[in-house]
């Protein structure tokens, strides 16, 4: 009997103690509390354990580059080139189960930090509240994404085995409907904004907080640019649709209107993002290199590779190597071409070596140090560039998309620095003459907004995938052309993920009520271009 109530559990991923005990590794036991064992747990430590649940979805690990990104999203926006076969646009089962149970062994610890805090002394709580309040931001950064992939989610009712008692019998959730999700996370985003906007770290739980905190160190001010980006970022994705388009305008207007109240991430020392300190830790991007390396998952695709090289993008060699038959040359896999014809193009051969170049290993794959980053400042100004272009303001917008640009490079050039790998020769770091040139001959005056859209796709290019695709999918710029076979069962890029089949056998009721929702060609509710 116990056997099978475990069985069940397991398979309910959205509450499952499954998903809660395998977030425990080694050198995290002491700061953080696991739920399946009854022990004395702390807001600060369960704190940690947000931040640690969620690490698979920040830093690049193995599972989500191999497993789940690099088979779908990499290849919707083009941001890798790869061996067509048949039915490449069809999202796999492995892809999405891996995603959704990496999100939810996540979400399941911010359910337990919330009933650990709440149950704490009021006194307690007003003294440690910050944790619950960066907690949320940081929380909610990760449930936007998921929303992005699926729109309904289990969300409000999920991960609440603990908080029931352990009845699995009421522990099914219901799915929340992403509107309603995106509205609840913005109102607490702004509530919170505003509440950091004065706020005063106690002295008594500063320490405390610098150390359980793995993404801005205990910096207050870090968390409060975290808390407006984001914001922004969610108030932009929501703004074409009818019923946030005038809550988006006004919002992001107060926002910009007030730099001081509401601080954002303006430049590439103020982004957010995890850094990696110990690369022998369990906080590393170890895993990076067999996840693109193997079966040639770092690939460089013609369009990226093109565009790059006739605008003389001062990033390319930062982002790329050449192919080891390339003579010095970068060139992208062609997507038009036949599987067999692109396969004997990566494999090349002992006597003539692939031309085909690759995503740098020295940047990338080889950078045990490469950080999990989750908002930039180039992002920021490529938002606000969007926004003050809409309303009429196209000189500022100008600035703000440069700025962005610039930023970009720069990043490129940090990511390089901090690699503990020389396999590639660093290159030289681009002057401004580089940088204005590249600026120069992108242009500006036409088409503005599929300017923005191209300069997003680059910086995001695969760092920050799930971002790049929702813009890809709203903007609907750059455009792809993919080879498609008569037999192929899907024949247009995926608008968003199907639900796990997990859902679909253990919580059936309430995954029933959003079953005709769950089409990969049914797009979301911001998705209206």
């Amino acid at each position: 009997m116990k056997t099978t109530k475990l069985f069940v559990i397991a398979g309910l991923l959205t509450a499952s103690l499954s998903t809660i005990t395998s977030c425990k590794k080694g050198d995290f036991d002491s700061d953080y509390r696991d739920p399946s064992k009854v022990t004395e747990a702390t807001i600060e430590k369960q704190f940690a354990g947000i931040q640690y649940g969620f690490i698979e979805l920040v830093v690049p690990t193995y599972r989500n580059y191999f497993v789940t990104l690099s088979p779908t999203i990499h290849r919707y926006v083009q941001t890798i080139g790869w061996a067509n076969a048949t039915d490449h646009l069809t999202p796999g089962m492995a892809a999405i189960n891996d995603r959704w149970e990496r999100y939810y062994k996540g979400l399941a610890q911010f359910k337990e930090f919330e009933k650990i805090y709440n149950a704490s002394p009021d006194a307690e709580k007003q003294l440690k509240k910050v944790f619950y309040l960066t907690s949320k931001i940081f929380f909610y950064d990760l449930t936007q994404q998921q929303v992005d992939l699926h729109g309904d989610i289990p969300w409000s009712e999920a991960g609440l085995l603990s908080t029931n008692g352990g009845d699995y019998t009421i522990s099914y959730p219901k799915y929340d409907k992403a509107a309603d999700i995106y509205t609840k996370m913005l109102d607490d985003l702004k509530s919170i904004s505003n509440e950091l906007s004065s706020y005063t770290l106690p002295s008594t739980v500063t320490e405390s907080f610098r150390t359980q905190d793995l993404i801005n160190s205990g910096n207050v001010d870090l968390w409060k640019r975290y808390c407006n980006s984001l914001r922004l970022r969610m108030l932009t994705r929501v703004s074409g649709n009818a019923q946030f388009s005038a809550r988006a305008t006004q919002e992001i207007n107060e926002i910009i209107n007030s730099p001081t109240k509401f601080p954002l991430v303006s430049k590439n020392d103020e982004n957010v993002q995890l850094d990696i300190f110990n690369n022998a830790s369990d906080v590393n991007a170890r895993g990076f290199q067999d996840a693109i390396e193997s079966w040639n998952n770092n690939i460089a695709g013609k369009v990226m590779i093109d565009h790059m090289l006739s605008k003389a993008d001062p990033r390319l060699p930062f982002m790329f190597e050449p192919g080891a038959g390339a003579k010095g040359e970068f060139i992208g896999l062609d997507q038009s071409l036949p599987g067999a014809t692109q396969s004997a193009q990566i494999a090349g051969t002992p006597a003539n070596p692939s031309k085909i170049a690759i995503y740098n290993r020295s940047t990338y794959s080889r950078n045990q140090n490469f950080p999990g980053i989750l908002v930039t400042a180039s992002e920021v100004n490529f938002l606000l560039a969007e926004h003050l272009l809409k309303t009429g303001n196209a000189a500022s917008a100008k600035t703000n998309f440069e700025n962005g640009i610039k930023q970009s490079i720069d990043l490129q050039v940090r990511l390089r620095n901090v690699s503990n790998n020389s396999l590639v020769a660093k290159p030289e770091a681009p002057v401004a003459a580089d940088i204005n040139k590249y600026i120069a001959n992108i242009g500006w005056g036409t088409n503005n907004t599929q300017l923005i859209a191209m300069q997003k796709w680059l910086h995001f290019n695969i760092i920050q995938s799930v971002e790049n695709w929702s813009e890809v999918r709203r903007l609907n710029y750059p455009v792809f052309a993919f080879r498609i076979e008569s037999s192929d069962f899907q024949k247009t890029v995926p608008v968003k993920w199907n639900i796990p089949q997990s859902e679909v056998t253990y919580n059936t009721e309430n995954y029933n009520a959003v079953k005709d929702q769950d089409n990969v060609n049914t797009k979301l509710f911001w998705d209206v271009n």
